[in-house]
């Protein structure tokens, strides 16, 4: 029989139990602005205790066979999907997405958690086997990682940190994001009927949550998808105790759209992946170079798709709202800088939508701004995108690369040789031809630049919640 959950009422979960704090904070629903249920607002003490519990859970965790492990993890993402349409729901007045997207956001979170149970266990590798010595390699758990997850995707990107974690025989806290915490509770909640009291906890907290994790001397990892700012703080409060450190962070990510690419099926396509969750997805796409050869065909035909999404959190809406209001204040100066400056507006437009409650901007999109100016250089999270010309290829190249964060980027061209040769030269993580923000449990993922450091998925995934040990064997 599957679980139930309640979905009013919200807890820490700390060795195994449901924990309430003194103090308790809210959020609002930004498709409404009405005001959300309480969760806890965890201090040092729930920190120290949620550690301490993880210290002793992760030694016995770690002892569990693999096989075990798996099917522990195989459970849980059994009952999580069955109460997918309740997650779904709730991400809806949480974030503030449309229907569409936070069912989409649980479809990716459950492709992702059954993919990394199908992933080889991390073997013993033999470097040399001689009558002289042996020397094998072999991969441990670092012991306690962190979570660390942002508001625009809570429950696939806790996911991605989840199972490669648990997999991999380590105690893991999930710190959830102020804006975002109820999914993310729940989720840890919902575990505790899979794995070990311990094994699997979560903390709600406001900003002075992150750090006292990221600076515990007994954290040993910390995985963090977010700004480049945010990520470069942690990476510094991690270096005090040299912890492991992976970090997911923003992308500028560049479209590249050639002279033989037929423009309106280029423009539809690229629409989904430009504007998908208002534009609040890292590896989204954040500018559009197109070739003049076929420019004005393929900006109509953007136009066209922009006018026609749906704008609310209905099943059948596309743009949900600014999912923080600190976010939306920074997407307000970004427009006011763009009609300050007189840039052409073809769709959208610079203002919030006056009918709608919550922090909606319309898709908007800039035709042919400088390539200096903000809406360019900066990135936008949000439904506002630039469009631009170019015509020598070694240009866009150029104009692709110039920014600091290397994240992804895609190549749209019917010629197969162009599309290798454009491809080789951008400076990405995460290349793409003829589609965009395509991702696999087996796939490496990473960012080049400032967009990151170390991979998530894949095995090479899983090796970064480990140490390394090498083991060098001689007869006595």
């Amino acid at each position: 029989m599957a679980s139930t959950l309640d979905f009013t009422t919200f807890h820490n979960v700390i060795d195994g139990k449901l924990e309430n704090t003194t103090e308790k904070r809210t959020t609002t629903n930004l498709s409404s602005l009405e005001t959300n249920p309480e969760v806890p607002l965890s201090s040092q003490v729930d920190v120290d205790r949620a550690i301490q519990a993880a210290q002793k859970a992760s030694k016995q965790w770690a002892a569990v066979p693999w096989s075990e492990r798996k099917k522990a993890l195989e459970d849980f993402t059994a009952e999580f999907e069955s109460l997918s349409e309740e997650f779904s729901k709730a991400l809806v007045w949480e974030h503030g997405k449309p229907l569409l997207w936070a069912r989409n956001e649980i479809g990716t979170a459950l492709k992702f958690l059954k993919g990394y149970a199908t992933l080889s266990p991390l073997p013993e590798e033999t470097i040399e086997d001689s009558a002289e010595r042996k020397i094998t390699t072999h991969y441990v758990p670092v012991g306690i990682a962190v979570g660390i997850v942002p508001w625009n995707y809570p429950i696939y990107l806790a996911s991605a940190k989840i199972g490669p974690a648990l997999l991999t025989g380590n105690a893991f806290i999930l710190k959830a994001s102020p804006f975002t915490p109820y999914t993310s509770l729940k989720m840890a909640e919902l575990a505790q009927k899979f794995f070990p009291p311990g094994v699997f906890q979560a903390l709600s907290g406001d900003d002075s949550l992150g750090p006292m994790l990221t600076s515990h001397p007994d954290v040993n990892m910390v995985s963090f998808t977010g700004s480049i700012l945010t990520g470069k703080a942690i990476m510094k409060s991690c270096s005090g105790t040299l912890k492991r450190v992976v970090l997911e962070l923003g992308g500028n990510d560049p479209a590249i759209v050639c002279a033989d690419a037929d423009p309106v099926s280029a423009a539809m396509r690229i629409g989904l992946f430009a504007f998908c969750n208002s534009g609040q997805l890292c590896m989204s796409i954040k500018r559009i170079y197109v070739h003049e050869f076929i420019y004005d065909q393929f900006l109509g035909a953007l136009v066209q798709h922009a006018g026609a999404l749906g704008v609310g959190v209905g099943e059948t809406d596309f743009l949900g709202p600014i999912a923080t209001e600190p976010h939306f204040k920074r997407v307000e100066t970004l427009l006011s800088g763009i009609k300050e400056a007189g840039y052409t507006v073809v769709a959208g437009g610079t203002e919030r939508l006056a009918d709608k409650k919550g922090f909606y901007i319309p898709a908007t999109i800039i035709d042919n701004p400088p390539e200096d100016s903000a809406i360019v250089k900066e990135e936008q999270f949000a439904p506002v995108i630039p469009v631009m010309k170019w015509s020598e290829e070694s240009d866009v190249i150029q104009r692709a690369n110039g920014t600091d964060a290397g994240l992804g980027a895609s190549v749209w061209t019917r010629d197969d040789e162009q599309a290798t040769r454009i491809a080789s030269q951008l400076q990405a993580g995460n290349v793409w031809i003829n589609t965009h923000a395509e991702i696999e449990p087996n796939t490496p993922f990473s960012g080049h630049k400032q967009s990151g450091l170390g991979v998530e998925h894949s095995v090479a995934g899983l090796k970064a919640y480990c140490n390394v040990r090498s083991v060098f064997r001689k007869p006595f």
